[in-house]
């Protein structure tokens, strides 16, 4: 089997990093950076969006390992004193594979004919560069909303536990292949209003956002942000693609929910 590697950079994850190679190349497993079979990410939930983006072209191929050694690691099973024990579990145990709905974003310039597409395990975000966020928000091709405020949040379900938790989105359970758009702090008056409220739309609904003043924004796609001007429209749907994870040891959705932000 192919591997590889990514650590966050830090000492302790390069260590770590280091450890495993030894380990898994003393068994036999063969270094591979540009087509692995699996991916061991070393660090944080960051670390494990860095790699996802990196092999987003290998999804149906690659699956993920995340070893965690911030202080919140939500995709990560494993932590630094159970290497010995994912080693073995690797060498040893048939992974069962899970996957994970992702979201496609995308952007549709003011051309007509030319478009950006992107992939998301956490979310994407559109803010204004400047002023304030106007945008035609359609949903399956009929206008729901214009919505004025400091931007938009899509997250998928896995995503929901991170910035869309934070703008006070619901956390939504992975098997359910769905996205969903939060408003950070939209404006709501007796002249404008929006729906207030975070929307959850199915694999088989999308959203178009359609830009009301300007065409300027600064854009996020997960770890990512960059700014992108002659915008048209950006359209947000459940991908197609799904991300896998290789799991060697049980550890539940709301068990991962309940340890980040609750604890014991």
């Amino acid at each position: 089997m192919k591997y590889t590697v990514i650590s966050k950079g830090d000492e302790k994850s390069n260590e770590i990093m280091n450890d495993l190679n030894d380990r898994l190349f003393s068994h036999g497993f063969s270094f591979d950076e540009e087509k692995p079979d699996i991916v061991i990410s070393v660090g944080g939930d960051g670390t494990l969006l860095y790699a996802f983006q990196t092999y987003r072209h290998r999804l149906q191929e690659t699956a993920f390992v995340g070893v965690h050694t911030g202080h919140l690691g939500f995709y990560a099973d494993w932590v630094p004193s159970e290497i010995e024990k994912l080693v073995k579990a690797i060498v040893t145990m048939e992974k069962e594979v899970v996957e994970y709905p992702l979201l496609e974003v995308v952007i549709q310039f003011d051309d007509g004919k030319r478009n950006e597409s992107y992939l998301a395990l956490n979310e994407g975000t559109i803010k204004t560069k400047e002023g304030t966020f106007v945008m035609d928000v359609e949903i399956n091709g009929e206008l729901f909303e214009r919505f004025r405020g400091d931007g938009l949040c899509i997250s998928t379900p896995s995503g929901s536990t991170a910035y869309n938790k934070a703008l006070g989105g619901a956390i939504i359970h992975p098997s359910l292949a769905s996205i969903q758009i939060a408003e950070m702090a939209s404006i709501n008056n007796r002249v404008f209003r929006t729906i207030g409220s975070p929307l959850i739309l199915p694999s088989h609904h999308y959203c178009d956002l359609k830009p009301v003043t300007g065409d300027e924004f600064v854009i996020g796609i997960d770890h990512l942000s960059f700014e992108q001007g002659n915008v048209r429209s950006i359209r947000c749907q459940v991908a197609k693609e799904k991300i896998r994870f290789a799991r060697y040891k049980p550890f539940p959705f709301w068990d991962r929910v309940k340890a980040s932000f609750i604890g014991e």
